[in-house]
């Protein structure tokens, strides 16, 4: 069933639940927005980059703005001053997360740190992230191993430097990520270079990337959920069993392992961690508990370290004065022919500042994951109703001009006079949101962004694939679960 022939369908069975669901507001003042058609709202003015849509739809009713999606009323916040209101002064008001129906597979949303309310369980759930799995000594003590997946990578880019390969950099990231994750998790790696990155593995993150991200009409017409008739919750579970099965077995020969040889058996990873924290009866984490989480770190931390890495190398590619003073730090703190090690991060501040801008400018996560009203609020003179999606532009807020000189320019130095950071303190930079959901992954994150970043740059120089000029470069993105570059960046590493 193509998209107009479902939309017709859904119109005449919603219909009534339409006027029947939506919220009383006839005396109360919504943020504006553009008009709502009858039935399916506002649904076809997001086209298929919903970002640069709704930023521009910003500009006319402000940065407080209503939108609605068949029954589904939603608030675009698109400036930091309002940011800090939604997020920060009503953040007990805007703290639930929407979680769309395809996230209902295997019950995840009900699991998930990412999606759970903030109740006893959530906060059990977020202390095990923060506290246990990826504090400051659990990741110290990971960077033996992350090395080595460095390492890897480095020698690929090596070998590709001396054969002349084309190197597709996303690619590269993905599986250099991939592996980090991986190895910070359960102390192995998922997939080799010396194997094409569109096997089964990649199928499963592209596939799962691709079907949470499509507009579900389930969401939009909570009536219709039960039909799935899209079958987005069907091939959800497809994708997360997948994943979970992969968890399921490793888990399983841990515990086994633990039991025949419990000393040669452990490895101090985030696996034994978690499994140190279920045994102890007064914690509640039960191995289902672990695989979700394990899930949640996988799915979170892979596809959008990879995509941020692709975006800064497309920019240092585009701006090559930049990509020499990236080099030349490098140089100056560890010198020629080194792996740049995690304790060298602090030393870098041009490579931070060039992390920054990219978060700036490509956010992957251009709206945040949506939050829910708990109950009706007035923000700025505007009332918002219980059950209101809100969506937080932060492609909007990296782009805004009255907080930003030439936004669109890629510009790290901006960073360098300033003590603007992406932590959810600075709510003109907030790639990885703020309050009290804020993302619990962000010293891991730091730490494999500066890494990644400063292993491609550092002892290579680098051309684009033949053929394509640097004005042909395409830099638009893909809109999904994660946002991606449209056309993947190739390029050629030299050996410095």
């Amino acid at each position: 069933m193509d998209f107009f022939a479902l939309v017709i369908l859904v119109s005449l069975i919603s219909l009534a639940y339409y006027f029947l669901s939506r919220p009383d507001s006839r005396h109360r003042k919504l943020p504006p927005g553009p008009y709502p058609l009858p039935v399916v709202g506002n649904i076809f003015q997001l086209g298929d980059r919903p970002h640069r849509a709704v930023t521009k739809l910003a500009k006319t009713y402000g940065p407080l703005m209503s939108l609605r999606f068949g029954s589904l009323h939603t608030v675009v916040v698109s400036s930091p001053e309002t940011a800090k209101e939604v997020l920060q002064r009503y953040d007990h008001v805007f703290s639930s997360r929407f979680a769309a129906s395809a996230w209902e597979a295997y019950d995840h949303h009900t699991i998930s740190v990412a999606f759970l309310p903030v109740g006893d369980q959530w906060r059990r759930m977020r202390k095990v992230f923060r506290e246990v799995m990826l504090s400051t000594p659990r990741l110290d003590g990971g960077q033996a191993v992350r090395r080595t997946m460095i390492e890897n990578l480095s020698d690929y880019l090596h070998q590709s430097s001396i054969s002349g390969k084309v190197v597709n950099i996303g690619e590269a990231a993905f599986i250099t990520t991939l592996n980090l994750t991986s190895v910070t998790l359960f102390s192995g790696q998922v997939i080799n270079f010396d194997v094409n990155a569109t096997t089964e593995f990649r199928q499963t993150f592209a596939g799962l990337t691709i079907v949470t991200a499509t507009p579900n009409f389930s969401d939009y017409f909570p009536i219709l959920k039960p039909f799935d008739l899209q079958g987005l919750k069907r091939k959800t579970e497809f994708y997360l069993g997948k994943l979970l099965n992969m968890f399921d077995d490793i888990i399983t020969e841990r515990l086994k392992a633990r039991r025949t040889s419990p000393a040669s058996s452990r490895k101090n990873d985030m696996l034994d961690t978690l499994l140190d924290f279920s045994e102890d009866e007064g914690n509640e984490l039960s191995m289902n508990d672990v695989k979700h989480m394990l899930l949640d770190l996988f799915v979170a931390g892979s596809d959008t370290t990879s995509s941020t890495t692709e975006w800064a190398m497309t920019q240092l590619l585009l701006h090559p004065d930049k990509l020499a003073k990236a080099k030349q730090e490098l140089k100056t703190v560890i010198g020629e022919n080194k792996q740049v090690q995690e304790s060298d991060i602090p030393k870098l501040p041009y490579l931070e500042a060039v992390i920054k801008e990219v978060f700036r400018l490509h956010p992957v996560g251009p709206f945040l994951i949506p939050r829910r009203s708990e109950e009706d609020v007035e923000v700025n003179g505007y009332f918002i109703p219980k059950g209101s999606q809100i969506f937080v532009n932060v492609w909007a807020i990296g782009r805004d001009k009255n907080v930003w000189p030439n936004p669109e320019s890629f510009e790290p130095e901006r960073f360098l006079n300033n003590n603007i950071d992406y932590k959810g303190q600075d709510f003109v930079l907030l790639p990885f949101g703020s309050g009290r959901r804020v993302c619990p992954g962000i010293p891991l994150a730091h730490r494999m962004l500066h890494m990644m970043v400063g292993t491609f740059i550092h002892n290579f120089d680098w051309k684009f694939e033949p053929g394509l000029k640097p004005e042909q470069v395409d830099t638009t993105e893909k809109f999904g679960l994660v946002m991606h570059k449209a056309v993947p960046l190739k390029a050629i590493p030299i050996k410095a």
